[in-house]
């Protein structure tokens, strides 16, 4: 049997208008984008086609990019298309809980816009920079992080692809990190257009505002197993809600997550909600994988089509 995998798009994903074509021609996806708004007390579908200055701040982003993607899920299994795994990249691990049946949507709109308001108070627009390092070995990488926290925070966030890793910081810190990785003969480094510096310790008081929220949520029995982001390996019921405290804090490991699935029999991806940048990683991680994504109205049908 052939095992499919869904994957969950994470923040930066968002695009203006996204899901519009899907929106105006199944009822599924309709439902879920209204029952969205009638949660948050505003119309998301207004602001993901109108709004691209909110549709950009953290705090609207996650809700807008979780229920783009769990109305894409739903539209999927409708149309008899489920996973037997599923993970996300950060946000994304949200939308992974609620395909596992672990977490309910209500409650998964409700947290992640909170989540994007504490992310946004803990690390405000400015406060910090990511860089992604191409083609470095992580123990290099981690190393010189290392060495460079004496002039602040600075740590690796993001284990895209083995030849990406995206480090983050406090300016100082993360400028005196790219110092020493050029001296270390590192070629390409490019800064990332991110509103902050997250899946590091500066977002702590993010991670202890959310582990408050977490502690009055109802998780249930995972019916799919669900690849954590901060361990790369299937989820227990009983570390949910510490998982979920950590990974705003600590690094995505999502080549490893990529490993443990293939480990687990998965030989094809599905990306679902906006964009393709998990497609772009797969492919450099593992270049015998199967994978597609579903965004919108022509990628949906050239799906059910295959």
């Amino acid at each position: 049997m052939t095992k499919t995998a869904f994957l969950f798009s994470g923040q930066g994903a968002q695009k203006l208008g996204m899901a519009r074509d899907l929106y105006e021609k199944y009822d599924i996806v309709k439902s879920t984008f209204n029952r969205a708004s009638e949660l948050l007390g505003y119309d998301l579908r207004a602001l993901i086609d109108n709004d691209e200055i909110k549709l950009n701040e953290t705090k609207y982003t996650q809700p807008a990019i979780l229920t783009t993607s769990v109305a894409i899920l739903r539209l999927l299994s409708e149309n008899g298309i489920k996973p037997d795994i599923v993970a996300g990249l950060s946000l994304g691990e949200y939308s992974a809980l609620v395909a596992s049946g672990a977490l309910s949507f209500e409650d998964a709109v409700i947290l992640v816009s909170k989540r994007g308001q504490y992310m946004t108070e803990a690390a405000p627009t400015g406060s910090g920079k990511m860089v992604a390092v191409m083609n470095t070995e992580s123990t290099l990488i981690e190393e010189t992080c290392q060495k460079a926290s004496q002039y602040g925070i600075v740590s690796p966030a993001n284990y895209n692809t083995p030849g990406q890793i995206v480090i983050g910081g406090e300016v100082a810190a993360v400028d005196a990190a790219v110092s020493l990785l050029k001296e270390a003969g590192v070629r390409k480094m490019i800064e990332l257009k991110v509103s902050g510096p997250f899946h590091t310790t500066i977002l702590k008081p993010a991670s202890e505002k959310l582990a408050k929220e977490l502690s009055n949520v109802e998780f249930t029995k995972f019916e799919l197993p669900l690849i954590s982001n901060t361990t790369a390996k299937v989820m227990k019921n009983e570390e949910v809600k510490a998982l979920l405290t950590r990974q705003v804090m600590e690094p995505v490991r999502f080549y490893e997550s990529i490993h443990t699935m293939r480990t687990l029999g998965v030989e094809r991806f599905i990306e679902v909600g906006p964009g393709r940048v998990l497609s772009g990683f797969i492919k450099k991680i593992d270049k015998t994988a199967n994978f597609t994504n579903v965004e919108d109205l022509a990628s949906f049908e050239a799906l059910i089509h295959d």
